[in-house]
């Protein structure tokens, strides 16, 4: 196999993402990726009050499950339930897609609105199973700035709307290293150093640029040279030496709960879900944030649901400035608002835990971490699956 379109890109960088993002909120955001052509229709997203009965109404919110959907119960569903009336069925799944067509597709629409990351977001969206977005209509901030100059730039996008920023940590259990402690992306490749069990999730995505930047790839250059057939076999090489040391895992909730129960002494991992392990649990559990590799979260409505108006009432909600603070004080994902962002204060359980510091946002760790290409993915997915399983195989 081999990839020999050229790649493009509009990615942020997480220099102009801090620039721009967290900037005042005096500058627009300068762009909707992937806007809705003027013939395309758009869906205007209400300002979460519902004008019509809630009576029988129950809305079918999917997400990844454990500490984030917590969040999420905490920070959106609990506010939006006071305040419509509405019901709320919270369902986990994996992040496949497979599901979203397949209801869309038989005409039978069960989820109304799930939570994807960016290049799932893209890919239904070019696939036509889900509803664009009139971003113009979502809430404004409570200063009066309208939606569109308020999400951080590159963040919007035609078929869905921003949550969070969280990112791919390596991890690992502080009470197996007194002295030494893996400090680097390049520890967690050094089996002859730091014997033992690694945890891996089990996509390609993410575990391609893990071995680039741990073979030396510049975090500028990842997504070029993984684009080159060379490239992803050097990637693929990067990973031999540890893939029979690796345990896979497939939900967020597992590289803690591998930690905890001492089956990996280093993980990858979502960074929101050590930070849990860390506050709620008092595990002695520490991230490495060396080239983290983040990301976005988004709503995506499918097409065609039953429930049209509420779920575009609960989206509307969620990515406002009230619902993405009230996450932000349950987990460590950088809200996708600027007026959120100033509000990120003190954990709604433990106070004194300071928020801020425990986001992948920082400019320290956005300058040393490298944004998924969303692009690259919703291009390439598909194929690469194929080779990392095969791989997975021999």
């Amino acid at each position: 196999m081999s990839i020999t379109t050229p790649l493009t890109t509009r990615l942020v960088t997480a220099t102009a993402f801090l620039a721009l993002g967290l900037a005042a909120c005096d500058s627009g955001n300068d762009a909707v990726t992937n806007p809705a052509s003027t013939d395309a229709p758009q869906t205007a997203v209400s300002d979460a009050v519902m004008d019509t009965p809630a009576d029988d109404i129950t809305l079918t919110i999917v997400s990844w499950g454990g500490a984030y959907t917590k969040a999420q119960i905490e920070g959106f569903h609990k506010p939006f339930i006071a305040k419509t009336g509405i019901t709320i069925q919270s369902d986990d799944y994996d992040g496949n897609i497979a599901p979203i067509k397949a209801q869309v597709e038989s005409g039978n629409v069960v989820w109304d609105a799930v939570d994807v990351e960016t290049a799932e977001a893209v890919r239904l969206c070019d696939e036509g199973l889900t509803e664009p977005v009139d971003h113009s209509a979502l809430p404004p901030a409570p200063d009066g700035t309208p939606a569109l100059k308020d999400f951080l730039p590159g963040t919007l996008f035609e078929c869905a709307v921003p949550i969070s920023v969280w990112s791919s940590v390596m991890a690992f259990d502080a009470s197996k290293y007194p002295e030494n402690p893996p400090a680097t992306l390049n520890d967690f490749f050094d089996l002859e150093a730091y014997p033992g069990k690694r945890g891996l999730r089990k996509i390609p995505k993410f575990n391609l640029e893990l071995a680039l930047m741990a073979d030396g790839v510049a975090i500028a250059d990842v997504y070029e040279v993984l684009s080159a057939p060379a490239g992803l076999d050097r990637a693929f090489a990067k990973l031999d030496p540890i893939k029979n040391d690796v345990i896979w895992w497939e939900t967020g909730a597992q590289p803690p709960q591998l930690l905890a129960d001492g089956e990996v002494v280093m993980t990858s991992a979502f960074n929101g879900r050590i930070f849990n392990a860390q506050i709620a649990e008092s595990q002695p559990f520490e991230i490495i944030w060396d080239r983290q590799i983040w990301d976005l979260d988004l709503w995506v409505m499918p097409k065609g649901g039953k429930n049209k108006d509420a779920v575009l009432d609960f989206v509307s909600f969620a990515t406002s400035t009230e619902g993405l603070a009230g996450q932000a004080s349950w987990i460590a994902y950088g809200p996708s608002r600027k007026s959120a962002l100033a509000l990120v204060d003190a954990h709604a359980e433990f106070p004194e835990v300071d928020m801020a510091s425990h986001m992948p946002t920082t400019p320290e760790r956005l300058a040393n971490g490298l944004q998924n290409d969303y692009e690259f993915w919703a291009d390439y997915n598909d194929e690469l699956e194929q080779r990392f399983n095969a791989w997975l195989a021999q």
